[in-house]
């Protein structure tokens, strides 16, 4: 079930950066993308246990490896990061051209141009 739900989020994220001509659904297929991508770093973290990795005292099993749970909670600081700087740089470009829909963008830039 999980991989089924990194696999929608990524085709949702893919699918909103290449369709849309929209800035901010751009942006927000970007943030699913990322989110896709860090869903699936956690789960392959699980695919070796199913305990948390607290060290106890008679308690046998296989741990889950917490490596790919650390990383992601960078990967997580830097995509909301990455999501803030590009939704600043949306509403800059919104306030310059007008629009966020990238064809009229690009005719506002082309026609500044000559």
């Amino acid at each position: 079930m999980a991989k089924i739900l990194v696999i929608v989020l990524f085709c949702l994220g893919l699918w909103g950066i290449l369709a849309s001509r929209s800035l901010v659904r751009k942006i927000i297929g970007l943030s699913l993308l990322n989110s896709s991508v860090v869903v699936l770093f956690v789960l392959s973290g699980r695919l070796d246990g199913n305990r948390a990795p607290i060290l106890s005292i008679g308690i046998e099993g296989v741990m889950v490896d917490p490596l790919p749970q650390a990383l992601m909670l960078t990967a997580i600081v830097v995509g909301l990061s990455v999501t803030a700087v590009a939704l600043i740089l949306a509403v800059k470009i919104y306030r310059t051209c007008g629009s966020l829909d990238i064809e009229e963008i690009e005719d506002s830039i082309h026609e500044s141009a000559h």
